[in-house]
Order: structure tokens, then C-alpha cells, then sequence
């Protein structure tokens, strides 16, 4: 992707006959050929602080002017090329609906499954397109064939949503939860497997592991663990929501079987946007959630009847990908950990200041948590919004009590330093009194 050529040449072809090209302005494709090539040559860690290419990637969004987002792993904005093809999809279905969606676009399907699995590194048969991890990772759940005993390993901070499906599972099947109480941040892979390894039994079949936990941003050894918990004969799901276009990787890297996420977080695809992924051999064993004529099969796309589903923000995932392509998955990795410990390293000279995550690079990417000394998370919270017009979120769940920061690769650094001012302005007061 050293030139417009190339790029365009590499993305062309989204839906039948129609290609990425009409759907770049001209001048966009232009500006990208030339800031692409300033930061051709340096590393990714080098690139981490080229601001002059990441004001570019800032000026490709079109986020607030005057309230700073501070929550983007909640759900991502989409640059304005996702945008304008989205939008332009959505016009050209309500000419003919019934043509355009299922005759022109559902016909670009498999060129974006193609696209998924290149940046996912795995088969085209291994992929189903979907809406959201939960999603995804409910059709797991619930089409696992596990009886009454079988029991599945789940940490206290799993995403409520999996440890939901899973409690559904247990009173109506019968299944068991063993529960695992992880100490957070953790910077000991050896432990973390142990404390997996010692909580399987012989009636353990399901391993659950979330990548990057949410509440704090502490990525799991999920290789790991995955790899100790298949010689001890069981299977792996892991929870991909936070990581997929976040951190470099391949999900045959994880070594896990079955595998979910959320492509409107990182891949900055339209709002609710997901993939699933199940290893090949796989497929077969669990069963379609919603109704397929061969819901036993093994055709990855029998997970896929949802029926009329939004073709536009489908189709525009394409455009997400040539976007996070654009960039590199090395270089914006570098780049959300790099602004990550920007504002984590000021903040931590605080000595009110502690920090919930892991500044090791193996363990946190873009996400981590805070807290002050004697103030509550949503108090802090809210001090950031009124006050600073900060958009955080507080989070409460079992050992943690504090903010979630998560940036984006349009983040600047004058925004991140209205976020250390505050945290610092704030731990000079007193935390408000509840009446």
C-alpha cells in the first residue's frame, strides 16, 4: 500500500461490479498515497508518534469539536469513508429494496467474507458475518450439545451478556459454572493458566476466556491457556470483542475453537457489526440458533439466516477493513498503546492516582482503568463530564472501582492532557457527599 494504485487496486470489487474507488473522493485518495508514504519507512513504534500522520487519520473522522471521547471501546465512530459508503448503500437500496439488497449487495457477501478471513487469518469456511459478539458467542453457547454435569469455566469478569447465556444454560440444561476470581492487573501468565488448569475436572468441557477483560483492559494468555485447557481434553471459546483490528494477531494464533467479535469496536465498522469464527472441523458440532434447513450441518453460513438484516452497514464493512488496512494493524496497535501510556504515565505520578491495568505491553493495549483515592467511579465520572467534557465510564465490578479511559487512533494529545489536568484537579478535592 505504498501508492493510490495499488490500494485501490487491492480493494476494488465490494459488491458485483461496484468497487471501493466510488466510493473515495478523489481527493481523500490522493491525501492517503501521500501520508501513507511519509511513514513508509519507519517502524511501527517509530509511526506511534508520527503526529502529523495521526492528525490526517483525526481529520478522517467526524467527531465532536467541543466533547472528547474517551470511550471508544464501548463502540467506535467510523471514519467518513465507512460513513459515505454506508450511506450511499442505504440510498441505493430504497430505489428498489428488494433488488438492490438482495440482487446487487447480498451478492458482495463472499468478497467481504474474503476480506474478514484475510484480516483474520483464517478460511472463508470458517467465518459468518453477523451483528455483535453477543451474537456471535450466543450461538455458541446455546448450540453447544452439552448436558446436565458438564460443567464450563468462567472468570467474574466475563462480559455480562456470555455469563448470562451461560446462567441460562445452567438453570435450563443443568449445566455447572465453575467460577474463577482473576487478581487484576496481572503480569503472570504461569499463575493465570494455574488457575484455569486447577479448576478443571473430568466433567469440564468448556473453557471461556475473554481476551482483553473490558472492565480494565488486561489481556489473558489466551494461547495459553488454551493450550493446556486441549490436553486436558476440553474446548475453548474465546471472546474476541475487544481485541479483533486492536492488537496484531491471527485468531489460529489463539489456538481456541470457537471465536466471536464485535467489528463496530476496533474495526471502526458500522454499529452493529460482528463476526463469528468456529474452527472448521467444528462447525458441525454446534447448532444453528436460528432456524437453517441443515441446522446440524457444517457450513459456517447456516448462522447466518437472520433473516432481512441491514445490507448497507454490511456492505460498508469493507471499506472499515481498507481503512484499518490503510493503517496498518502493527502500526494502530503501536499507536492506541502508545496513547494509552501517554496519559497513564502523567496520571500515576499522582500519588492519589492508581492504575488498574498493566502498562507492560504484553498486558494492555489501548484500555485502562484509574482510580483516586477515596472517590467513587461514577463520581469520578461525572466530574470529568461536567466539568472537563470528558466522556468516560465508570465501572464497578468485583475488586475494581474506578474510570475507564479508552482512546482511538484519532485521539489527540492536547485532549489527552485535559484528561491528566483533570484527574489531578479532581484529587485535590473532596469527593462529593451523598445525602
Amino acid at each position: 500500500m505504498t501508492n493510490r494504485r495499488s490500494f485501490l487496486k487491492q480493494t476494488a470489487g465490494i459488491a458485483g461490479t461496484m468497487s471501493l474507488a466510488s466510493f473515495i473522493d478523489p481527493l481523500f485518495a490522493g491525501e492517503m498515497e501521500k501520508q501513507v508514504d511519509k511513514i513508509s519507512g519507519l517502524s511501527p513504534a517509530e509511526a506511534a508518534s508520527n503526529e502529523d500522520f495521526w492528525s490526517w487519520v483525526r481529520e478522517n473522522y467526524t467527531i465532536s469539536a467541543n466533547l472528547i471521547n474517551l470511550n471508544n471501546g464501548g463502540v467506535s465512530p467510523q471514519p467518513k469513508v465507512v460513513q459515505d459508503a454506508h450511506i450511499k448503500y442505504y440510498q441505493m437500496c430504497n430505489e428498489i429494496p428488494s433488488y438492490y439488497m438482495w440482487g446487487i449487495l447480498d451478492q458482495g457477501r463472499e468478497s467481504l467474507r474474503m476480506k474478514l478471513a484475510d484480516l483474520a487469518g483464517c478460511s472463508t469456511e470458517e467465518i459468518a458475518i453477523n451483528r455483535n459478539s453477543t451474537e456471535g458467542l450466543n450461538n455458541i453457547i446455546f448450540g453447544l450439545n452439552l448436558k446436565a454435569g458438564d460443567e464450563v469455566i468462567l472468570s467474574m469478569y466475563d462480559y455480562p451478556n456470555m455469563i448470562n447465556a451461560w446462567k441460562q444454560r445452567e438453570k435450563r440444561d443443568g449445566i455447572k459454572i465453575v467460577w474463577l476470581d482473576l487478581k487484576l492487573p496481572n503480569e503472570d501468565d504461569e499463575a493465570m493458566v494455574s488457575l484455569y488448569k486447577n479448576a478443571i475436572t473430568e466433567k469440564t468441557k468448556i473453557v471461556h476466556i475473554t481476551h482483553i477483560i473490558n472492565w480494565t483492559g488486561q489481556i489473558m494468555p489466551v494461547k495459553k491457556i488454551a493450550k493446556m485447557a486441549h490436553e486436558k481434553g476440553c474446548e475453548v471459546i474465546v471472546d474476541g470483542a475487544h481485541t479483533f483490528a486492536h492488537l496484531e494477531y491471527k485468531i489460529p494464533d489463539l489456538d481456541c475453537d470457537y471465536y466471536a467479535t464485535s467489528l463496530h469496536k476496533w474495526l471502526c465498522a458500522p454499529f452493529g457489526s460482528g463476526m463469528m469464527y468456529i474452527r472448521k472441523e467444528k462447525i458441525k458440532n454446534v447448532w444453528a440458533l436460528l432456524s437453517n434447513d441443515k441446522p446440524d450441518g457444517d457450513d459456517i453460513k447456516k448462522f447466518e439466516s437472520l433473516g432481512t438484516r441491514s445490507f448497507p452497514s454490511e456492505m460498508a464493512i469493507g471499506n472499515a477493513v481498507d481503512f484499518h488496512n490503510l493503517i496498518g494493524s502493527k502500526r494502530k496497535e503501536e499507536r492506541l498503546r502508545y496513547l494509552k501510556n501517554y496519559w497513564a504515565e502523567k496520571a500515576i505520578k499522582n500519588p492519589k492516582v492508581k492504575l488498574n491495568t498493566s502498562l507492560k505491553p504484553e498486558y494492555s493495549g489501548a484500555l485502562a482503568n484509574f482510580s483516586i483515592d477515596g472517590w467513587k467511579a461514577g463520581d469520578i465520572n461525572t466530574a470529568l463530564f461536567d466539568k472537563y467534557k470528558i466522556h468516560a465510564v465508570g465501572i464497578v465490578r468485583e475488586a475494581i472501582d474506578g474510570v475507564r479511559i479508552t482512546p482511538s487512533t484519532y485521539t489527540s494529545l492536547k485532549e489527552l492532557d485535559r484528561l491528566v489536568l483533570a484527574i489531578n484537579e479532581i484529587s485535590k478535592t473532596d469527593p462529593p457527599v451523598k445525602k
